[in-house]
């Protein structure tokens, strides 16, 4: 822990971005990342939208050293009932002094002004570590990094649904069609990272079953001791 310096939530959605995130924050030497602030589809027992498995979401707080904060939403949910749940895991972290909540965005202007105005008033201010960093350089250094990261989710309208399981690398950038963005920050895909600097260690993991839901196609990962 830093003397002095600022508690923070970061939202986690198992990705690789929120996981760089952490580790830009962990190296600026001013923030403490007090908890992993995760929504998650009570219907199904994953992490919404990217469908990961509780356990693997379990492993990764682990092996961060960063406890959970869960926020469970309903399936389907509203806007309303989002930010509801959101609103109050954010009235807990002002409780517990908690002064930023922190979001690995890219690029998405009106993203970042729905943060900003969901926040306004709270008493609890937005930082956005990785914003405006130019996308094809940050992969590429992720990756360098170690960053290892698999796909869950996949939105076939706008890349190849045979993107889904496939570990994101070098080879996977390269297969990207030029109108996708090698990030996903576009809905193009979405990640799990289950290793990088980020990390005291790595979680074994592999990609299961491919389905079709909703419109999405998502890889069902599995760590080694779901499978064993």
């Amino acid at each position: 822990m830093v003397r002095n310096a600022r508690r923070a939530l970061l939202s986690w959605s198992s990705g690789k971005d929120s996981a760089w995130a952490l580790h830009t924050l962990r190296r600026s030497g001013d923030i403490e990342v007090a908890g992993l602030l995760t929504t998650v589809n009570e219907a199904y027992d994953r992490v919404a939208m990217h469908a990961v498995r509780l356990e693997l979401l379990g492993a990764q707080s682990e092996a961060t050293g960063i406890p959970l904060w869960r926020v469970p939403i309903p399936s389907p949910c509203s806007n309303a009932q989002y930010e509801e749940a959101m609103g109050s895991a954010i009235k807990r972290a002002r409780a517990e002094g908690i002064k930023h909540v922190a979001f690995g965005d890219l690029f998405l202007e009106d993203i970042r002004a729905y943060r900003e105005q969901k926040l306004a008033g709270t008493g609890i201010s937005p930082l956005f570590p990785l914003w405006r960093q130019p996308t094809r350089q940050l992969a590429e250094t992720m990756i360098e990094a170690g960053v290892m990261a698999h796909v869950t989710c996949v939105d076939p309208r706008l890349i190849s649904s045979k993107f889904a399981g496939r570990l994101w690398d070098h080879a996977f950038l390269a297969e990207l069609p030029e109108t996708a963005d090698p990030c996903g920050e576009n809905g193009e895909f979405h990640t799990f990272v289950s290793a990088g600097p980020m990390f005291d260690w790595p979680i074994p993991v592999q990609a299961g079953v491919i389905t079709e839901r909703e419109g999405f196609v998502f890889a069902d990962l599995l760590s080694s001791t779901i499978v064993s």
